[in-house]
């Protein structure tokens, strides 16, 4: 777990497949989105970009534009949850709006929104 400014950041990948399995996802077109409740009174989310998204240029482009959307609500996200980000084929190739009007859908949808 590293914490990144506030956000702090899941890198273990058993923390990613408990989310996965247990947790309920949400979709788009550009951003899946896994949430799970945990027992703590914080806030953690981790980035996931496949090689079907891309070489590397474009998977870091899709973890730093999915970072600075949650960057921009993450005030209004409630305590105790773990959020996963899955990027999508087309999330390199969109502007940080259009995947921070999908999250804010998502987790409107979820019930994670304050």
């Amino acid at each position: 777990m590293i914490i990144v400014g506030e956000i702090i950041t899941l890198k273990r990948n058993n923390d990613f497949r408990r989310i996965y399995s247990k947790g309920r996802s949400y979709t788009s077109q550009v951003l899946v989105t896994y949430v799970m409740k945990n027992r703590r009174k914080e806030v953690r989310i981790g980035i996931t970009t496949s090689k079907k998204i891309g070489k590397a240029v474009l998977r870091n482009r899709s973890r730093r534009v999915i970072r600075e959307a949650f960057r921009a609500i993450s005030d209004d996200v409630a305590f105790g949850y773990d959020l996963v980000f899955v990027a999508r084929g087309k999330t390199p190739f969109v502007k940080s709006y259009d995947i921070l009007r999908a999250m804010k859908k998502e987790l409107k949808e979820a019930g994670v929104l304050k």
